[in-house]
């Protein structure tokens, strides 16, 4: 295998001391929050947002209020994405039914798909206003069925942004917080005097956001590790230079450590998104931020054939990959790791961010491997049930199990059993021993 670099990113012993920081200061961060409460999630929206309202939580004339400066335009764009994002939801949702059968006469097995009873949504909006993410989160949970859906969002220049609680309050959301980062995830999950805790948290964010997840995961349920974005476009020559450059700076503008990637067999290529790249950090207006994540996590990889391309596609597991190849379902067949593909030149990573249907939470740092993305699904529960209706079944499956327990030296384990054969199958069987 032949792998030429010919742009490298930070190498990974910097990112994993980047990523030991965040680590100890969001492990800090939480701590306060549960000692101190809401005098805690004050301060520190104080601190990184200056926002201290008299209630962080929006009232219901509050959200009237903002939805009404939303422009006709916006409001009807708004809609528009939301009923694209639902129509998929509604039909993730409807592939997903209760079962049950009866694999002997007298047993039944069965599952239920159970809502989660409450979801903390978090809607990025410090940087920018990502309206996208309440529908991919709010809406989504809501098309669940999930019957507490919380909000949280930061400030957007020192107020809550119109366009997100308009967004969040379509999609269902029962209340509505204007709190970001760490201190807005922090509160959902641990609670405070004035905020009763979720169950589970959803949404994408920054680094801190995301490691705080991380350490709240197991104390609530999460959907993903879903950090900074992660782009990848894979691509030969069937395509030009100024689309490859486009579509990888149109991702790294997101934040100053966001993953841009260039996988191709064409070195001619590779050279020449390389120059484009220069060419339009000189005019994006993000330019300050794109060109940041550019310059330290940006990649140019060049590969002698597709099946390489593809090995090393899989190894890294980015979170968005943008294919544009002669071979575009080839890929689609034979990819296992990554977050969600955009197959050909006229499909793009920003169209699954905003309005195209798929949900935009989606997996990092190479959780691709043993995830997916955020779907309807993650917010229901699939418990199962199992019920012995006849004497028959009840003597006979227990005699089975009661076997297998003293196999296993489980006596009591055989004795809840037993007791069923004796009582139902009419065999004598001694405590301690196993049926036959």
């Amino acid at each position: 295998m032949t792998i030429r670099y010919l742009k490298e990113g930070k190498p990974q012993t910097e990112r994993a001391e980047d990523d030991a920081k965040v680590r100890a200061i969001v492990e800090a961060t939480l701590a306060d929050i549960e000692a101190r409460g809401d005098a805690a999630i004050r301060e520190l929206s104080e601190k990184f947002d200056d926002y201290s309202p008299a209630s962080f939580r929006l009232t219901e004339d509050e959200i009237q209020a903002l939805i009404a400066e939303v422009s006709p335009r916006d409001m009807e764009d708004i809609k528009f994405a939301h009923d694209q994002v639902r129509k998929f939801a509604e039909a993730q949702r409807a592939s997903m039914t209760d079962i049950e059968v009866e694999p002997m006469p007298g047993v039944i097995l069965g599952h239920k798909n159970i809502p989660v009873q409450s979801v903390g949504c978090y809607v990025p909006a410090g940087k920018f206003p990502m309206v996208a993410s309440a529908h991919m989160s709010v809406l989504t949970a809501s098309v669940a069925g999930v019957p507490r859906i919380v909000a949280a969002t930061p400030p957007f220049q020192g107020k809550p942004n119109p366009a997100v609680v308009a967004a969040m309050h379509l999609g269902g959301a029962h209340e509505i917080y204007v709190l970001g980062g760490m201190q807005g995830v922090g509160a959902m999950a641990i609670g405070t005097e004035t905020i009763e805790p979720v169950h589970m948290l959803v949404g994408p964010g920054n680094a801190f956001v995301a490691e705080a997840k991380r350490q709240l995961f197991g104390r609530v349920g999460i959907d993903l590790f879903a950090g900074p974005t992660e782009t990848m476009v894979i691509a030969d020559e069937t395509v030009d230079a100024e689309i490859c450059a486009t579509d990888l700076l149109g991702q790294a503008e997101h934040g100053y450590n966001s993953p841009a990637v260039l996988l191709t067999n064409s070195e001619t290529l590779a050279k020449d998104t390389l120059a484009e790249i220069d060419r339009l950090l000189e005019i994006l207006p993000t330019a300050d931020t794109a060109s940041v994540s550019w310059r330290d996590y940006g990649e140019v990889i060049v590969c002698d054939s597709y099946d390489e391309m593809l090995e090393v596609a899989n190894d890294i597991a980015s979170e968005h990959v943008q294919v544009m190849t002669d071979r575009d379902d080839w890929f689609l067949e034979h990819m296992t790791c990554y977050g969600a593909l955009f197959l050909g030149p006229r499909t793009n990573v920003a169209n699954g961010d905003k309005v195209i249907g798929t949900n935009h939470t989606l997996p990092t740092k190479k959780a691709g491997r043993y995830t997916g993305g955020l779907w309807v699904g993650k917010f229901l529960k699939t418990h199962s049930y199992q019920k012995v209706t006849t004497d028959e079944a009840a003597a006979e499956i227990g005699a089975y199990c009661s076997r297998l327990c003293m196999l296993e030296g489980f006596v009591g384990h055989a004795e809840q059993a037993n007791v069923r054969v004796r009582r139902y199958g009419g065999q004598n069987v001694p405590y301690g021993e196993r049926a036959e």
